[in-house]
């Protein structure tokens, strides 16, 4: 039996108006997924820029950028992308110091803040979708974030080499 997965929040299903006649849409789970989530805008915030693999790749050799892997410490010791540091995504609205801003009395001053590439496991994954809007209602500019949507799903299928990391 073939498991049905969701496309949204709230629908598994959609229906698109073809020039030959509607056609149903489903989303199947298959080997090739790592998690079952839903699928994820390509801009979860306005302003933020997503990036594929070569931006990624580039920015891992720019110092001004930082490469965050905000998935769960437990998906991190399966495989990263070499390079990258982790700020789980429940715990970026209070590690915002790593990514540049100063906290103070009143909240986060993100004046100086580095240009950050957020990944999570893929498409479906919610979690640095999550993470970036805590980092967007903490001060951080949604600009200097950089979304790769891909993440280690489409990294791990195009064959990139991958890193095993307790950090």
């Amino acid at each position: 039996m073939v498991q049905l997965l969701n496309i949204t929040a709230d629908e598994t299903k959609r229906v698109v108006n073809l020039a030959g006649g509607p056609v149903e849409i489903e989303r199947h789970r298959n080997d090739m997924q790592l998690i079952t989530g839903y699928l994820q805008p390509m801009v979860p915030i306005a302003g933020v820029t997503p990036v594929g693999e070569l931006e990624v790749l580039a920015c891992l050799a720019d110092d001004d950028y930082v490469v965050v892997d905000m998935r769960d410490p437990d998906w991190r010791l399966k495989g990263t992308i070499p390079g990258s540091i982790s700020i789980p995504f429940e715990e970026v609205a209070n590690r915002l110091d790593l990514l540049g801003c100063v906290r103070s009395s009143s909240g986060w001053t993100c004046d100086a803040a580095k240009k950050v590439v957020a990944f999570c496991n893929g498409p479906a994954c919610p979690q640095s979708t999550r993470a970036m809007h805590a980092m967007v209602d903490n001060g951080f500019p949604p600009d200097k974030i950089y979304y790769y949507r891909g993440g280690m799903q489409d990294w791990l299928v195009l064959g990139l080499t991958t890193q095993s990391s307790a950090a």
